[in-house]
């Protein structure tokens, strides 16, 4: 009886030892695409303010494992002033990212690889944010070894495509910011949150695209529709920067119906990501289950 105790327990082991290596496999496989060559290594931007051991945190949260397969940068308080108008050049920078550059029509991807850090900018107003600016078709990853409002990745992201030869316009730039600006402000107002102000922007976007407005009074009627829509009330002030914005987006050389596209894009995308990793946990949980319940059958036909 021993005997066969100790072949289950072998069995265990053995079955635990070979789905660790699949499971390490099929991860392997995943992550490891080879290098774009049209487009070059990833680059991964590194906030100046970080420190050698924080460094180190965030190349294992961006997953830099070998230096030699990306190409790194340090974002500096310089490039603060110069990629965004009136910032403080002795802003301290924590916030770094990881831009690897895909094929037209692949879309927009953000992940926050340490959410818990990123306090105030959601995957969504970045991804807001950086279409405005003109990043399209790229998985952007961003990461904090501490907790950070999440604004100074745009200045790393901007310097990561100049140095990648495709400079971005300057006043989309200085509008995108502007738009990231207003959008964590607006998430702290009363009865606002993270998620509201994004589907505002994301909407109103959506209906600049479908009526191509001329004038600022269009604008102001799009963000009034809007607002009136989702059921959100903002102060004379706030719907006022919020026409503002606007009004100064819809005089930029933006192509509103590919904006549009991305932006849906990226909410299939996630719920996809969603979904998939619902049903992969479903399938988990029941193979344990299903283990389970054959072992204790074959122990306790060891006592009959």
């Amino acid at each position: 009886m021993l005997k066969r105790f100790n072949k289950i327990l072998l069995m265990i082991a053995l079955l635990v030892g070979v789905s660790a290596n699949q499971a390490f496999a099929a991860d392997n496989d995943k992550t490891d695409e080879g290098i774009n060559e049209k487009f070059g290594l990833p680059i991964v931007v590194y906030g100046e303010s970080l420190s050698d051991s924080q460094k180190q945190e965030v190349k294992e949260a961006l997953g830099v494992t070998d230096s030699s397969q990306v190409e790194e940068i340090t974002a500096t308080g310089e490039d603060l002033v110069k990629y965004i108008e009136g910032e403080d050049r002795n802003a301290r920078m924590f916030s770094s990212a990881k831009i690897t550059r895909k094929e037209k029509g692949e879309g927009l991807v953000i992940e926050r690889a340490t959410p818990g850090n990123i306090t105030q900018v959601t995957d969504e107003m970045y991804a807001n944010a950086l279409l405005t600016a003109g990043v399209e078709d790229a998985v952007v990853e961003v990461a904090s070894p501490i907790k950070v409002s999440g604004h100074s990745a745009l200045v790393g992201i901007y310097k990561a495509y100049e140095v990648s030869g495709e400079k971005l316009d300057t006043v989309r730039m200085e509008v995108a910011n502007d738009e990231l600006n207003l959008a964590t402000k607006l998430a702290d107002k009363e009865g606002m949150n993270q998620e509201k102000v994004s589907e505002l922007l994301t909407e109103i976007k959506k209906e600049i695209a479908e009526q191509n407005p001329a004038t600022k009074e269009e604008v102001e009627q799009i963000v009034e529709e809007k607002l009136k829509d989702l059921k959100i009330e903002l102060s004379p002030e706030d719907r006022q920067l919020l026409i503002d914005l606007f009004n100064k987006m819809k005089d930029l050389d933006i192509n509103f119906d590919n904006v549009k596209k991305q932006l849906e894009d990226i909410t299939s995308t996630l719920q996809d990501k969603l979904d998939s990793v619902s049903e992969d946990s479903k399938g988990f949980i029941q193979s344990i289950l299903d283990f389970f319940k054959d072992l204790f059958e074959s122990i306790a036909n060891l006592f009959k």
